[in-house]
């Protein structure tokens, strides 16, 4: 594995997590989501419209975490 096959999965604070790299997604039942970018941006609030990625609701709704 090179550096840039490497996965990183970052706590942005008070949003969504930030996943870098080849990652692979997949739903609850085994399915592959399709993942276009090397940078996408998972919903952490549960209020996305376009689960499992952030869509910035977030903000609006005042969503805080601890990291």
């Amino acid at each position: 594995m090179t550096a840039s096959d490497a996965v990183t999965i970052t706590a942005y604070p008070d949003g969504p997590l930030l996943v870098r790299g080849a990652a692979s997604l997949q739903t609850v039942e085994g399915e592959p989501i399709e993942v276009t970018r090397r940078t996408v941006a998972l919903c952490r609030c549960g209020l996305s419209t376009i689960k499992p990625f952030c869509d910035g609701t977030h903000k609006a709704a005042g969503f805080r975490t601890d990291v």
